[in-house]
C-alpha cells in the first residue's frame, strides 16, 4: 500500500493505476488527509462487492433485512430458495406468453 498526494496522482494517473494493479491499493491524500483510495478489482465479483459495500441504498436494504429477521419475519433457507424458484417459474411463464397485437387489444 502506498500513500500519494492528489496532485501527483492527477499528473501520473496511468502509472498509479498500473501500480494499484500490481502492488495494491493507493491512498490518495489532499493536504495530508486521506480523501480516496485507488484500488484495482481482481475480477467482476470483486468489483461488485466493492461497489455494494459502499452503496448507501444497499446498506439500507441490509439494515432493513436485519431488523426484519430480528423481528421474526425472515424466511428459512428452504423457504427462501422455494420462493426464488417460484419467482423464476413465474418469470419464465411470463416470457413465454406472446405479446398482444394492436388488433387484439
Amino acid at each position: 500500500m502506498r500513500i500519494a498526494p492528489l496532485a501527483d496522482v492527477k499528473a501520473r494517473l496511468s502509472a498509479y493505476v498500473e501500480q494499484a494493479e500490481t502492488e495494491g491499493p493507493i491512498i490518495i491524500t489532499r493536504n495530508g488527509k486521506a480523501v480516496a483510495v485507488l484500488l484495482a478489482p481482481v475480477n467482476d465479483d470483486d468489483l461488485e462487492s466493492l461497489i455494494l459495500a459502499r452503496s448507501p441504498r444497499f446498506q439500507a436494504l441490509l439494515e432493513k433485512s436485519r431488523k426484519s429477521i430480528k423481528a421474526g419475519k425472515g424466511l428459512s433457507q428452504e423457504d427462501f430458495w422455494q420462493a426464488v424458484a417460484e419467482r423464476e417459474k413465474q418469470k419464465d411463464q411470463a416470457e413465454q406468453v406472446p405479446p398482444k397485437k394492436a388488433a387484439d387489444r
